[in-house]
């Protein structure tokens, strides 16, 4: 089993690396068909992708110097979001918020395959006052989807940071890393593992294959460039939004 969760963990969180999100795709239904309850298995999961943040951020550290100012945003913005979704997830409807996701994930999908040059070239945009509080409405929003579930809000952050800032995929998904993997995961872990114990054998099988699948996808990416980035995310958002339809279909029957 320990060597099943590492392999897992190791895959997801490669292609995750890659796209900037989406290894709740596999990591977390390979720990709740393992037997951890979900809310001890979402928590594991969270701190699992802490160490694909801090793989992803290690190879990616030079690209982040120059975009400090907007981390520090996404974190003062993103974090109230963050522990506001994992203190209500026990009293929440589940199939909603999967519902929800699940269609925002196709609708990035297919909004990727069809601007053919989107997040393929980096710029950098001048905020006015409207765009920067639709920024930090977006990213509180999104902290609290990440707070009470687990798969795809790195998709979305990297997407709002493509559109607002006019960044490349490359730049996009350093932040990610660094933010959202780090610290937004980190402190909804936090919360969550106050629900129930986490289980520490499969915990650190998941820890190291996350943290060599996120180095190991970094690098990738950078040898690879953009275009692979780009066609990895439209895969991988279309597979989240499938995957999160089907769970909430399914709950309601």
């Amino acid at each position: 089993k320990s060597i099943y969760i590492f392999l897992i963990s190791f895959f997801s969180n490669t292609f995750s690396a890659i796209s900037g999100g989406g290894a709740g795709l596999l990591q977390l239904p390979a720990l709740i068909l393992s037997g951890v309850p979900y809310y001890q298995a979402l928590a594991s999961h969270k701190f699992a992708t802490v160490a694909l943040g801090l793989g992803g951020s290690l190879r990616n550290y030079p690209a982040l110097k120059y975009d400090i100012h907007i981390a520090f945003q996404i974190l003062i913005f993103g974090l109230p979001g963050v522990i506001f979704g994992a203190s209500i997830v026990e009293y929440i409807s589940e199939q909603y918020l999967y519902l929800i996701l699940g269609i925002f994930s196709i609708f990035l999908a297919l909004y990727s395959y069809r601007k053919s040059d989107l997040g393929l070239s980096s710029k950098n945009k001048k905020l006015n006052f409207f765009n920067r509080i639709r920024f930090i409405i977006f990213i509180f929003l999104i902290g609290i989807l990440n707070g009470s579930i687990s798969s795809g809000t790195g998709l979305l952050v990297t997407m709002v940071l493509i559109k607002t800032y006019g960044m490349d995929f490359l730049r996009a998904i350093s932040l990610t890393f660094l933010s959202v993997g780090i610290f937004w995961n980190l402190t909804g872990a936090f919360f969550l593992s106050t629900i129930g114990l986490v289980p520490l054998r499969l915990l650190g099988f998941l820890i190291i294959g996350s943290f060599f699948g996120g180095y190991y996808g970094a690098h990738l990416s950078k040898l690879k460039g953009n275009l692979l980035v780009k066609k990895t995310f439209t895969i991988i958002c279309l597979f989240v939004g499938i995957s999160l339809l089907s769970k909430s279909i399914i709950s309601f029957f």
